[in-house]
């Protein structure tokens, strides 16, 4: 009798980067977190310092701390350095250990774009299917909780939650750990979410993301703005 995904390994994953175009802009760093289970001393940390090839924007650099400078120095090309990274997930995946990533669809997204400006296989393609399973706290939350008020933003389901974090944010192997805190606390608030299998709960996020991304979308067309959010998840 298998497990349920609870109480089985999962992998945290996130970048930092030089913007917030998918398209365009790189990662500078990346972070995969292994977690056995709760706390600390359960967790495998593997991080990426990345020269991006490009100049980090002030704005970035003061989200992360990253200097252009630095990552010149220090960083790895990005070619052997996100090579490294998709062969971790997708050996992850392909054992149907989840992908845990808060806001997860950026991430992905830039990962992939970067790939194929590499001239390195996606990950979908390493898998050859869909990227999952992917659990994504954020858009977890929209459909848990649809209603509530305030910020969704990382630090705001932490606080919201209950989660204390031991580093500073904007850091990727801190950010994941909180994640992974997040999603637990999630499945604590939420009995259904830990009672449901991971295909199952990968599809439900779909829905959840389609159903905000519409309203979403509504919502800045009454504004006079574009509804340029994406009604796809992840990819």
């Amino acid at each position: 009798m298998s497990i349920p995904w609870t109480q089985a390994p999962l992998l945290g994953f996130d970048t930092e980067t030089t913007g917030t175009d998918v398209a365009q802009d790189r990662i500078v760093t990346a972070a995969l977190v292994h977690s056995a289970g709760p706390g600390r001393e359960n967790e495998t940390i593997a991080t990426w310092l990345i020269d991006p090839g490009v100049e980090i924007p002030e704005p970035a650099r003061k989200v992360h701390g990253i200097s252009t400078e630095h990552a010149r120095e220090h960083g790895m090309q990005p070619a052997p350095a996100l090579e490294e990274v998709a062969s971790m997930l997708a050996e992850a995946l392909a054992k149907e250990v989840p992908l845990i990533a808060f806001n997860g669809s950026f991430d992905l997204q830039i990962l992939e774009n970067e790939l194929r400006r590499l001239g390195l296989p996606t990950l979908a393609e390493r898998l050859g299917h869909d990227v999952a399973p992917m659990l994504d706290p954020l858009v977890i939350d929209r459909g848990v909780d649809r209603f509530r008020k305030g910020k969704r933003t990382l630090s705001a389901l932490m606080e919201h939650y209950g989660v204390v974090t031991d580093g500073r944010l904007h850091t990727a192997d801190v950010d994941v750990s909180g994640t992974l805190d997040v999603l637990r606390a999630q499945v604590a608030a939420f009995p259904q979410l830990g009672g449901t299998t991971l295909a199952e709960l990968h599809q439900q996020q779909i829905t959840w993301h389609l159903d905000w991304a519409k309203n979403f979308n509504e919502f800045l067309q009454k504004k006079g703005k574009t509804p340029d959010v994406p009604l796809s998840w992840p990819l």
